[in-house]
């Protein structure tokens, strides 16, 4: 079995739909525009810098969701797809994802930015298999069922996006040895999975990640 991993953010999109929706939501007004783009900027970069704690992240990147609900998220979220995901997709990005899906690969987007940002991206990829920080609900009696600003299960996040994989091919009866595994990221964060990949491919690398590319003589594709 052929398996196809990829990482999203940077890799098939220009942008870091995560931060793109944060400035989106600051931009109609949800949070104090100069706050949320200072602590914005803070949290990017340490996830640049390979420090960032993705828990209390994604407090904050949920934070304004939490306050205006489901029914207003899901409508801004609409307008958000419209007006800057879909501008942001590249033919060249779709090409590479169908090429392997026409191939008959199992195709995989993964990602550390939450399933509500990319559910709605991994739909326009054609892509059913998403693998991303999964939110947990307030289900309890008389909870509203809307998103609690925790993290469900193992964050797919650095070393969590192994754990994740190994839990997708377990639901599959499958194991490492039994797929021939192909992953494209942009990301230093990455490399543990990169390293345990049959085939890794350096996909628009920062800086780090384009040096050990080189060194180790993997695939470097800039995409974009």
């Amino acid at each position: 079995m052929k398996l196809t991993l990829f990482d999203l953010d940077y890799t098939l999109l220009p942008i870091d739909s995560d931060y793109a929706w944060g400035v989106y939501t600051s931009s109609i007004g949800w949070t104090d525009s100069v706050h949320f783009d200072r602590r914005n900027d803070e949290f990017y970069a340490q996830y640049k810098a390979g420090t960032l704690d993705i828990r209390t992240y994604v407090r904050f990147a949920t934070e304004a969701m939490r306050r205006q609900g489901a029914i207003n998220s899901e409508a801004a979220y609409d307008r958000f797809m419209s007006t800057v995901v879909q501008k942001a997709i590249k033919p060249q990005a779709q090409a590479l994802v169908a090429q392997h899906q026409q191939a008959g690969d199992a195709v995989i987007i993964i990602t550390a930015t939450n399933e509500f940002v990319t559910r709605p991206i991994a739909r326009v990829f054609g892509v059913d298999d998403l693998i991303a920080v999964e939110l947990e609900r307030d289900i309890v009696p008389g909870g509203t069922g809307w998103i609690t600003g925790e993290i469900r299960g193992v964050p797919s996040f650095r070393e969590g996006k192994i754990t994740r994989v190994e839990q997708w091919l377990a639901g599959h009866q499958l194991k490492w040895g039994d797929v021939e595994s192909t992953f494209y990221t942009d990301s230093i964060n990455d490399l543990s999975l990169m390293e345990r990949v049959t085939h890794p491919v350096a996909t628009n690398p920062d800086e780090r990640l384009r040096a050990i590319a080189i060194e180790r003589g993997w695939r470097i594709l800039d995409l974009f």
